[in-house]
C-alpha cells in the first residue's frame, strides 16, 4: 500500500522554530569542526562525519516548514497586516540562515576536498550529500523520523527505508526534494560566490 504523502501538511502543535533553527546549526558547527580545522582522518574524525551526514538534513528540512508559515496567516479572523509582515519578517529570515547553513556547511566540504587534492569530487560529492538529505527529509516530514532515530530506533529506521525505497510515491518525492535542493543549493551557492569575489575585489 503506498502511503498517503498528504501527511506533510500536517500541523503539528510542537514545532518549535527556535529548536529547529539549533538543530539546522548543527551541521554547520561540525563543518568548521571537521573540514577546516584540518584534522587528521582518524576513527573519531570518522565519526563526526557520520554525525554530520545525520544532522545535515536539518538544514534543509526547514524549507517544508513554509507549512506552519502559511498555517499562521490562514487564521480566522484574519491577521492585521503588520502582523502578517512580522511573519514574513520572521520565517524569512529563519528560512535564510538555515539554507545558508545547509549550503556553508557543503561548501567547507568543498574546501576541505580542494585542499586535500580531490577537487574533482566536489559535485559527485555535493550530489550525493544533496541525495542524503534529501531523503532525511523525506524521512523526517513524511514518517517522523528524526536524526537520533539511527541510534534510538535503528529497526525503525531500517524498516521505514526499505519499505519507502520499495514504493513508487516515497521515490517520486525523494527525486523531487532532490532537484529542488540540488538547485537552490547552486543558485545560493553561486550567490555566495559572487558575494565574495566582491568583497575581495573591493579589498
Amino acid at each position: 500500500m503506498e502511503p498517503d504523502l498528504t501527511a506533510w501538511a500536517i500541523i503539528r502543535p510542537n514545532f518549535s522554530l527556535g529548536w529547529n533553527l539549533f538543530l539546522a546549526l548543527v551541521p554547520l558547527g561540525l563543518s568548521f569542526l571537521l573540514f577546516t580545522k584540518n584534522p587528521g582522518r582518524n576513527l573519531r574524525w570518522w565519526f563526526g562525519v557520520g554525525l554530520f551526514i545525520l544532522f545535515l538534513p536539518n538544514a534543509a528540512y526547514t524549507l517544508t516548514d513554509i507549512i506552519h508559515f502559511l498555517a499562521k496567516i490562514r487564521v480566522n479572523p484574519p491577521l492585521p497586516s503588520w502582523a502578517i509582515l512580522l511573519l514574513i519578517l520572521e520565517f524569512g529570515f529563519y528560512f535564510l540562515i538555515t539554507f545558508q547553513a545547509y549550503v556553508w556547511s557543503l561548501l567547507n566540504v568543498d574546501h576541505y576536498l580542494q585542499h586535500h587534492g580531490l577537487k574533482q569530487w566536489i559535485i559527485p560529492i555535493e550530489l550525493a550529500l544533496n541525495l542524503l538529505s534529501s531523503i532525511g527529509i523525506y524521512l523526517g516530514r513524511f514518517q517522523r523520523l528524526n536524526s537520533w532515530n539511527i541510534v534510538t530506533a535503528p529497526e525503525k529506521v531500517f524498516h521505514q527505508s526499505v519499505e519507502d525505497f520499495t514504493a513508487r510515491q516515497p521515490v517520486k518525492m525523494m527525486i523531487l526534494i532532490f532537484v529542488v535542493i540540488t538547485l537552490l543549493y547552486y543558485l545560493v551557492k553561486g550567490i555566495n560566490r559572487l558575494v565574495v569575489k566582491q568583497k575581495r575585489s573591493q579589498a
